[in-house]
């Protein structure tokens, strides 16, 4: 490859200037598909709430009652329960188990299908979950969830990237986080309206099927992506779905020829896919499938959202205000996307990154060091109403310094930053690992609290900082690149340049 052309057998395909008009039918695509973000956000928001509910805990686990109810409990380890953990982190589990087939499933039979499947399963699982009469229940209930949220996480990203113009693809990425932060306010707030109702658990575990509805029922109203199409060789499907995006006044057929060629040029490596992300000149994307949801992970968020009903409860703000907080959190989170979108596609992708990342690091900081200064080493002092807000104060600053850089940016660079040849492995991967890192964190934090006690959140400001000094050192910046031309990115940047050019100096062809 040289002066930005990819060849094969001496053919040029230089990468074209797409649209940067958003119609009406990318904005309905874009809810349709974003609204698997409320599927994940729902998850997350009703399962930490939902296991504060006293009806709940007397059906399923009376033992957490009973040592809420001692007088020298440690409130770092009212709610360590292995099998309380497990009802929240199952689903992860069955997560990772989908997401490896949806690699496959996403490619055969197009991104919308697989949105499609993933909405069906969380149906199903939700309903399950409301049902539910025992413990085996839940569990089932709570994979069928994760067989839905695996599919959704694999092909949303991808058809947001896809059918977004470079322009808008930032704004559009996030969308996906922002629907995520809306699924999780409005659970929190079912919960904290339903919480003291006997049968209140089985409404905010059971209305998981509203989000699943939306999305199956709005992927019969879209179409599939343009490449996805190409990739399957259905060009007149894809013709007509550019049509859709671009607008009828749009001449698509010079994008529909670099979507065919590049497609062509995948296709003409002859390596499987997963062989193919493995070798030297695919080095860097291999690292950011790696590094970006490993660190997503390790920011702590998700145990917070999953888990920060249970610790206000814990440091006595009682449960209607461990709900109400857990509301507030959500807000922060919802309202940081907003800047995020709005500025992302001008300031950049790392701009973005860094200044979350500080927030965050200081804020972490904040928070272990009033935990130990209020508590005490044991955990066994009651907290002041004053210090259980201030504790709030500073979780929801950090909730917002996530909400504007990893929450909607973990989202947005794995499904911008493929070749086209490697892009539904690359994001295989980054689902993949994702889940299981989440499910060992939410199967191992409540442990943590009790024995770490403050000190876990000295835990999660190590990895802030780490994946700060990563994001400055070496992640290039994506911001306005078309998705043809992402492979200039790496070879530009002061270390990746070493793997993705030859000893010519010129980057070598796909």
């Amino acid at each position: 490859m040289a002066g930005g052309r990819f060849s094969v057998d001496s053919t040029p395909v230089t990468a074209i200037s797409v649209g940067g008009k958003l119609t009406l039918t990318i904005i309905i695509s874009c809810i349709v598909a974003a609204s698997s973000g409320l599927l994940f956000g729902y998850d997350i928001g009703i399962s930490g709430g939902v296991t504060t509910m006293v009806p709940f805990l007397q059906k399923f686990f009376p033992d957490i009652l009973r040592k809420a109810a001692e007088t020298e409990a440690n409130l770092y380890c009212v709610y360590d329960s292995q099998v309380l953990t497990l009802f929240t982190s199952s689903l992860y589990l069955a997560g990772l188990v989908s997401s490896l087939a949806a690699s496959k499933v996403t490619t055969a039979y197009g991104r919308r299908n697989t949105i499609l499947y993933g909405g069906i399963l969380f149906l199903a699982g939700g309903a399950i979950n409301g049902g539910a009469e025992n413990i085996p229940m839940l569990i089932i209930g709570r994979v069928l969830l994760g067989l839905g949220v695996g599919f959704a996480n694999q092909a949303a990203p991808l058809y947001l990237a896809e059918i977004a113009p470079p322009k808008w693809r930032g704004a559009i990425g996030i969308s996906l986080s922002f629907f995520l932060g809306i699924g999780i306010v409005a659970a929190n707030c079912i919960n904290y309206g339903i919480a003291m109702h006997t049968w209140g658990w089985r409404l905010s575990l059971g209305l998981a099927v509203v989000p699943a509805a939306i999305m199956t029922i709005g992927s019969f109203l879209i179409s599939d992506t343009p490449n996805s199409l190409v990739e399957r060789g259905q060009i007149d499907q894809a013709r007509k779905s550019l049509h859709k995006i671009r607008g009828s006044s749009v001449n698509i057929e010079p994008e529909l020829d670099e979507l065919i060629k590049w497609t062509a040029i995948a296709e003409s490596v002859k390596q499987k896919p997963f062989k193919t992300i493995f070798k030297r000149e695919y080095r860097p994307h291999l690292v950011m499938a790696f590094a970006i949801p490993f660190f997503n992970q390790l920011t702590g968020i998700n145990i917070v959202a999953f888990y920060s009903p249970n610790l206000f409860q814990s440091v006595g703000l009682g449960h209607d205000g461990a709900l109400l907080s857990a509301i507030i959190l959500g807000v922060a989170n919802l309202t940081s996307n907003l800047v995020s979108a709005g500025i992302v596609d001008r300031f950049g992708r790392r701009f973005l990154f860094i200044t979350g990342g500080i927030v965050m690091f200081v804020c972490l900081i904040g928070v272990s060091i009033l935990l130990a200064v209020v508590t005490g080493v044991d955990g066994t002092n009651n907290i002041s109403k004053g210090n259980a807000i201030l504790l709030l104060v500073l979780l929801c600053l950090y909730t917002a310094g996530f909400g504007w850089s990893w929450g909607p940016l973990a989202w947005l660079i794995p499904s911008e930053i493929f070749p086209i040849n490697i892009r539904t492995t690359g994001q295989n991967i980054t689902a993949g690992l994702s889940f299981i890192i989440i499910f060992v964190l939410s199967q191992t934090f409540l442990t943590m609290l009790c024995h770490f006690k403050f000190g876990v959140f000295l835990f999660y400001a190590f990895w802030v900082a780490v994946m700060t000094l990563f994001v400055i050192f070496f992640l290039p910046e994506t911001k306005g690149i078309s998705l043809d031309s992402m492979y200039t990115i790496c070879g530009k940047h002061w270390f990746w340049c070493r793997f993705v050019k030859g000893e010519d100096g010129e980057e070598n062809s796909l």
